[in-house]
Parts: structure tokens; C-alpha cells; sequence
């Protein structure tokens, strides 16, 4: 069952997207597709990620180029906003996707879990949502062997996101 916004709603999201590296961008993945919530957005050519191809369960687009970084402003340009999930420092490809952000003028979130538990950052994340018109959400971070415990924290936050959301929404007819 897939989900649509209604008048009743506060929360304008309505797609989560994310790159499919393993880490922060699967488990967005993950609880999109728990819930039953629309999801997709830009992958590799090749489907590649940090442990191997990106299983077909993700619904990705492989993007033309095998460059991690073509992928991440992809999903950035493709999205109305960005959360950025990281801890501590950011660096690597995080650290790209928020310059990206800054130098394409996209509105982005940081929510540096050292500061943050997952329930504050999705507070911070739904006022985000309202402030930005977000319906359609880039979720980026590091990959797994960069931050073990950001799958973990991400679908926590994440999951907490989507049930705020999805109380006020309505099924879409089958």
C-alpha cells in the first residue's frame, strides 16, 4: 500500500531517495520500504556500494556514470531538500553532498548525531519538511565502514519521521 498526502497532513513529504550506499543511505531506504512509502533515487552505473551491488529490492535509477559524486548531486538536483545525517565531523562524500547543497542552493539539513539523538534530529527534521516545502527528500551520510552505528541511528530517526508522517496521510487506492 503506498501513501498520498491530504489536506490533514502538516508534513509535505511524499518520496524518500538516497543514493543506496550501505550506512546511512540504505537504512532511509529501508524504512521507506518498511512503510511502504515511495522511494527511490540515483545509484551508480553498475549499482555499486561498498559491499557490493545494490540489491533490485532498492528501487533505484542507475545513473549513467559509475562516479559516486554524479550520483550524489543527482539525487540532490532530483530532490526539493537534503538531510544530511553524519557524526561527529563530516568528511569524504558527506562533506561533498553539503557543499553540493550549498553551491546548487538547495535547502540542506545537518544532523550530527553526537549532538542529537534520532528523536531530536527528526523534530528538527520535521520542522525542515514545513519550512522548505520538502516533499521530495535526499537522504545522505556516511557509508557503513565510515560510521557503524549511523544505519542504527538513521533508521531510528527516520522511522520516527515516517510515522509522524504517515498518521496523517491516507492510503492511495490499490
Amino acid at each position: 500500500m503506498l501513501y498520498r498526502m491530504t489536506s490533514r497532513c502538516t508534513y509535505p513529504l511524499e518520496k524518500i531517495i538516497s543514493g543506496g550506499q550501505t550506512g546511512v543511505d540504505r537504512a532511509a531506504l529501508d524504512v521507506a520500504l518498511h512503510h511502504r512509502f515511495p522511494c527511490g533515487g540515483y545509484c551508480p552505473k553498475g549499482r555499486k556500494a561498498e559491499d557490493g551491488t545494490i540489491h533490485d529490492r532498492y528501487p533505484l535509477t542507475e545513473h549513467t556514470s559509475a562516479d559516486y559524486a554524479k550520483r550524489t548531486l543527482a539525487n540532490i538536483v532530483h530532490s526539493h531538500g537534503t538531510l544530511i545525517i553524519y557524526s561527529q565531523v563530516m568528511k569524504g562524500g558527506t562533506a561533498l553532498t553539503a557543499d553540493y547543497c550549498s553551491q546548487h542552493e538547495r535547502p540542506f539539513l545537518l544532523l550530527n548525531a553526537h549532538r542529537q539523538d534520532s528523536a531530536q534530529a527528526a523534530g528538527l527534521a520535521l520542522e525542515f519538511f514545513r519550512k522548505f516545502d520538502v516533499r521530495c527528500l535526499n537522504v545522505a551520510g556516511p557509508r557503513h565502514s565510515q560510521w557503524a552505528a549511523g544505519y542504527r541511528y538513521t533508521y531510528h530517526c527516520m522511522d520516527r519521521i515516517l510515522k509522524t508522517c504517515l498518521q496523517r496521510n491516507e492510503p492511495l487506492s490499490s
